[in-house]
């Protein structure tokens, strides 16, 4: 709540020296943005190293990632680039009264407390109350060579792989996702203080519904 009337402060005072009548609706929108419920429905277009995840159905361990079995990741091993790429699609809903609206959005994906995924979203999202779920796609992409590598993600780096290719007895994957909404007033853009923060399972239900 503090964050929130600090951002309404500053969108204020920048207001202030903005011309034009729309200042007041743009801040309201963007406070509105902060007070949305955000979860990721669903993942889809999932490649590891340019191979399709569904290639990966069954690994149990880091030895099933075999250079003779999959020899395009072995050479990704081989230049410490393993691409991992996908779509998820956010969906935003609007518990408020008011119409939320950002025109940019700032994101971190992170696995076990290490980050895989950041980038920005250079679009304008607008949320209407009482209409459902706004779905979002978002494009990510990150080398995930040092998770593979390292002993304290890997284990979980193969679990999300699992329940990424859709497997039915594949373990649960937790993400946590970080969002910042950018407003973009006169020209001058203004971020929200600090990142909208949730955390979401990542199953083989969340796949399921995109094939």
């Amino acid at each position: 709540m503090k964050k929130q009337i600090w951002f309404v402060a500053v969108l204020a005072a920048v207001g202030l020296y903005i011309t034009g009548c729309g200042v007041s609706r743009q801040v309201s929108e963007a406070k509105a943005f902060g007070d949305c419920k955000y979860k990721i429905a669903s993942a889809d277009s999932i490649y590891l190293a340019g191979i399709d995840i569904n290639e990966f159905r069954n690994i149990k361990s880091m030895s099933d990632l075999n250079i003779a079995r999959f020899p395009r990741l072995g050479l990704a091993f081989l230049r410490k680039d393993v691409p991992l790429d996908l779509r998820v699609n956010l969906d935003i809903k609007n518990p408020t009264r008011k119409k939320a609206a950002v025109n940019q959005l700032e994101y971190k994906v992170l696995l076990t407390n290490t980050e895989i995924f950041n980038g920005f979203l250079n679009e304008k999202i607008e949320v209407y109350p009482g209409s459902g779920s706004t779905r979002v796609p978002i494009k990510l992409s990150a080398n995930v060579y040092s998770l593979l590598m390292n002993d304290q993600t890997r284990d979980d780096f193969i679990n999300m792989v699992m329940a990424l290719t859709g497997k039915s007895d594949s373990k649960p994957a937790k993400f946590t996702v970080k969002v910042k909404p950018t407003l973009d007033l006169g020209g001058k853009s203004i971020n929200y203080p600090g990142y909208l923060t949730f955390e979401q399972e990542i199953t083989s239900d969340m796949i399921l519904k995109t094939k």
